[in-house]
């Protein structure tokens, strides 16, 4: 029993994360290629992510805490994202796809929380069963990037310029609905909320606001919103930039930086004991400044390795970040706003950070779309890296490690 329930788990976390990697990553290139989109067009597309993870809370908080079990209403909103793919793949424009998109990403930032409550809850040590648990997902993520340049050859020049990126939505949909039938072979996990009311501010993590009096977690708060500008234009641009500059096959490079985020993963326990909050999450950020100057003087010829190392910088500019700031906000909030604390940096940096990061990355490529090739792509990495670069400073000079639980000082 316990070996078949860590093989569906694994199974699940591998075909959620091959679900979304399967065309999330080559989306900006098919808008742009295909659907023919602007600049803010793709701005708007990539947004709905953004959109999705400030609905989550809500629907999650409202119907899955509540009223059904959460494998259940998983399975459901993973079929609804294979309908909802299949959609996509038939949308012949940007006005057409867009409602798709959104309804998905409402639908899947949804299932990411849910899939956390169902492992957590049925694991007999979710510590320690977890991770590799999870490693499972980023396997997923690479497979299918290695799929995509190796097995179909979708994202080469030839094959873009055909419209072959357009059957990624269908892998996509296959796979969503492997994953949603999945789900209703999972254990049993029933509403633990049922009979308690619904807080619109709980759902946010509002509650934990008051932790935003303490000038440290105030300036990490902001730098967790800042950030996530830079770090929009990443998910925007790369893909599109690596077919343009040449390098083959792009989507399988990409994958290359899940394979550091396990790495550094791996790497950030033992780390953090030697360089404490501050550092390492200077660190990430600088990360991010590097990765960008790499991606603005590198190509796809004779620089590729530069590109390579870019994406290889992937799981210092993640985990160094955001695993560690997850575990700066755990320590912070205390027992007492833990829940709350993490919804409201999740919604803060997912929602509001990359909302404006996607949208500030449809300005500057518009503003920048007179030029033409090498000279455009290079101002639109030169941009972010001037952002986190600024980023970098302000929590160097503002941010103080604090060792202690905040609680006691937040209320």
């Amino acid at each position: 029993m316990k070996r078949s329930l860590h093989l569906q788990l694994s199974l699940m976390m591998f075909l959620e994360f091959f679900m979304k990697g399967s065309w999330f990553v080559t989306l900006g290139t098919y808008l742009k290629s295909n659907l023919g989109a602007s600049p803010l067009e793709v701005s708007s597309i990539f947004s709905t992510q953004s959109l999705g993870a400030v609905a989550a809370p809500f629907l999650i908080g409202f119907i899955a805490d509540r009223f059904f079990n959460a494998e259940r209403v998983m399975g459901v909103l993973h079929l609804i994202g294979a309908g909802l793919l299949l959609m996509m793949y038939r949308a012949e424009n940007v006005a057409a796809i867009y409602p798709y998109v959104l309804l998905y990403f409402i639908a899947y930032m949804s299932t990411l929380a849910l899939t956390s409550s169902v492992s957590f809850r049925n694991l007999s040590n979710p510590k320690k069963q977890y991770p590799l648990i999870r490693l499972f997902g980023t396997a997923g993520w690479m497979i299918a990037g290695f799929s995509i340049s190796y097995v179909f050859h979708w994202d080469t020049k030839e094959a873009v310029a055909s419209g072959a990126l357009q059957n990624t939505f269908l892998l996509g949909a296959a796979c969503s609905l492997a994953l949603g039938l999945l789900c209703f072979l999972l254990p049993a996990t029933p509403p633990l909320k049922k009979d308690q009311p619904f807080y619109w501010g709980d759902a946010l993590g509002l509650q934990a606001l008051k932790l935003l009096k303490q000038k440290s977690f105030l300036v990490f708060f902001i730098t967790a919103i800042i950030i996530c500008i830079p770090i929009s234009f990443y998910y925007q641009h790369a893909n599109p930039f690596l077919v343009a500059t040449g390098l083959p096959n792009p989507t399988a490079k990409m994958a290359l930086g899940q394979l550091s985020e396990i790495l550094c993963l791996l790497l950030v326990p033992v780390l953090f004991a030697r360089l404490g909050y501050k550092k390492m999450m200077l660190i990430g950020i600088g990360a991010w400044a590097l990765r960008y100057l790499l991606f603005a003087y590198g190509n796809g010829q004779d620089l590729a390795f530069m590109l390579i190392l870019g994406i290889l910088l992937h799981g210092v500019c993640y985990d160094f970040m955001f695993v560690v700031g997850q575990i700066y906000t755990d320590t912070i909030a205390g027992k007492q706003y833990r829940s709350s604390a993490q919804g409201l940096v999740t919604v803060a940096m997912y929602g509001i950070g990359m909302l404006i990061g996607f949208w500030v990355a449809g300005f500057v490529s518009d503003a920048l779309k007179a030029y033409e090739g090498t000279v455009y792509w290079r101002y639109i990495w030169l941009s972010p890296a001037a952002m986190a670069i600024g980023c970098m400073l302000i929590f160097l000079l503002l941010f103080k490690e604090q060792q202690d639980g905040a609680t006691e000082t937040a209320g």
